[in-house]
């Protein structure tokens, strides 16, 4: 994890510097937020921002925002200041550590940043053969194409397939190529020069040189324009790249995953999608099983209710459940006569359906 400290090191700072290095986190120093975007803007990327509470926390935000980077920030300051940490918080701060540092709380933040880097749990039999597939080639530079439905974890199995790796311990990038609009994707993955384009008020790393060494994913990458496909080929092929305005190329060294919720051969037939830039991405393919259809609520019969309680039913219009988890054994109370009705609130009945005949099993669709 790397932790990038914004502050004076001084005192109690210095105390949670050492306690995150202890705790297995890269910890890097920036003085002043000026110093520390500009370390950001030159690639020395980090997971968490630790800032000292008496710090322009709201204007290193609004920094951040301006520059398209998104860091946590986690304020840090003596007890006493109460009202620079309800300053932080509101300026958008995730979290405020009191000084002096406790050893388990920065423990517990760096836990909480490392997490996406910690197993995750599964129980299909298909997604069981999809993540030793993944370990498998997780060792190689093979690049990799990971397809499914939205929500069925690309980005959860790229984050494991790039734990497995060679390069674990060099940084992990992801870029959403659907969240940025065009005019500005270019130059967040490659990077410009100053005075590229009006805005440009300083050299800016993109996201190609920040991976160098590590993995970079290219998210939903079905979605990005046919014309920036053809750079993007020619960056995968060479291992090189151009920044926006730059006049050097600049070599990197990246594996290369992508993700993506639709059929690229069909993009590639409509001829939205190139169908070079899909041979070197579609190496190997993860394909991720869909989801399996559930209810959106699950709900469980508690074993002490009263008699009186009214007792799960089952919706008219859902689909049939799976098999409960935890059956209701108690005898229906005498209070629940077989001929009451009351509309059903589940989000399968629109408008409400009227729900009778009360039964033993615990239904996780609905409450009656």
């Amino acid at each position: 994890m790397r932790l990038l400290i914004i502050g004076a090191l001084e005192g109690q700072l210095s105390t949670a510097t050492k306690m995150a290095m202890d705790g297995g986190a890269k910890v890097a120093h920036a003085p002043s937020i000026e110093i520390a975007l500009a370390a950001l803007r030159a690639g020395r990327g980090a997971d968490l921002l630790l800032v000292d509470v008496m710090m322009d926390i709201a204007g290193l935000i609004a920094g951040l925002e301006a520059e398209r980077i998104a860091i946590p920030v986690v304020a840090c300051g003596i007890e006493t200041n109460a009202a620079a940490a309800v300053n932080a918080i509101r300026a958008g701060a995730k979290e405020y550590i009191p000084l002096p540092p406790d050893a388990e709380l920065i423990a517990a933040v760096i836990a909480a940043v490392a997490r996406d880097s910690s197993e995750f749990l599964y129980r299909d039999p298909a997604m069981d053969r999809v993540v030793r597939m993944a370990e498998q080639i997780a060792g190689s530079d093979a690049s990799i194409l990971i397809t499914g439905e939205s929500g069925t974890g690309k980005e959860v199995i790229a984050k494991h397939v790039h734990a497995r790796s060679k390069r674990a311990g060099k940084p992990f990038i992801s870029i959403n190529c659907a969240a940025i609009p065009e005019a500005l994707l270019e130059s967040e993955l490659f990077g410009h020069e100053k005075g590229a384009f009006t805005g440009a008020i300083a050299r800016r790393i993109g996201k190609f040189e920040e991976a160098s060494g590590g993995t970079l994913l290219l998210d939903e990458i079905s979605e990005m324009d046919v014309r920036l496909q053809a750079k993007l080929l020619r960056a995968i092929q060479e291992r090189i790249i151009d920044r926006v305005g730059g006049t050097k190329p600049v070599p990197v060294d990246i594996r290369i995953l992508a993700t993506s919720n639709r059929n690229l051969n069909e993009a590639v037939r409509e001829g939205s999608f190139r169908e070079d830039l899909l041979f070197r991405l579609n190496v190997v393919n993860l394909k991720l099983p869909r989801c399996a259809t559930g209810p959106a609520i699950s709900w469980h019969c508690p074993s002490t209710s009263s008699p009186n309680m009214p007792r799960p039913t089952v919706c008219p219009r859902a689909p049939s459940p799976p098999k409960p988890a935890m059956p209701c054994s108690r005898p229906l109370g005498p209070a629940m006569s077989a001929s009451w009705k009351i509309p059903c609130t589940a989000p399968c009945c629109s408008p409400p359906a009227t729900l009778s005949a009360p039964t033993r099993s615990c239904c996780p669709t609905a409450w009656a």
